[in-house]
């Protein structure tokens, strides 16, 4: 019953507008007629961008995918391996990196889990490629990754700037990891 009440409404509208245009442009009726057309192609133009940026999304950041006993995790365009985890509940996208010992969160990232910065005591220092930075020793309550569930995870928050952050091999320890096909593979 409510969808004959929207269009119903839908309906009027469309008749209201209609009368307008036909009042406003009662002389000029072919110039109504291609401002209408125009205005329906920029219409179906965004559409169509929309419908192919849904599909173009895909490939140009692929997800990772996971079954009951592995995550795929595919290549993204920079080369890097981009794994999403659920940190207490919050998803966060990290960028695998071998070269790293644990999990080392952004400042941005540590403040979306609800760490507050004020409080941390960044007593360690982590030696990076931009030199020496601080960093502070946490622990994750719950990290849900694909099938894997995991609780009490060591981290680091980073005081330093950083775009993301790293999986380090602490964590990523835990896995089997084969590199094939542009596709990282951790099996557990």
């Amino acid at each position: 019953m409510e969808q004959y009440g929207q269009l119903i409404y839908l309906g009027l509208l469309l008749v209201a507008l209609g009368g307008w245009v036909v009042v406003e442009y009662r002389s000029r009726l072919g110039l109504a007629l291609r401002t209408a057309l125009a205005w329906g192609m920029i219409f179906l133009g965004v559409m169509a961008g929309y419908g192919l940026w849904q599909d173009l999304r895909g490939d140009l950041a692929p997800r990772q995918t996971a079954s009951a006993t592995q995550i795929a995790i595919p290549r993204a365009q920079d080369g890097h391996y981009y794994p999403q985890l659920m940190i207490n509940g919050q998803e966060l996208t990290f960028m695998a990196d071998t070269g790293a010992s644990g999990i080392v969160l952004s400042k941005a990232d540590a403040e979306s889990l609800g760490l507050d910065l004020a409080n941390l005591a960044f007593l360690g220092t982590a030696n990076t490629a931009n030199g020496p930075v601080r960093t502070a020793r946490v622990r994750l309550d719950q990290i849900n990754f694909g099938p894997f569930a995991d609780q009490n995870v060591p981290a680091f928050v980073n005081e330093g700037a950083m775009e993301g952050s790293l999986l380090g091999m602490e964590y990523l320890g835990r896995f089997n990891i084969t590199i094939s096909d542009q596709e990282m593979v951790l099996t557990r």
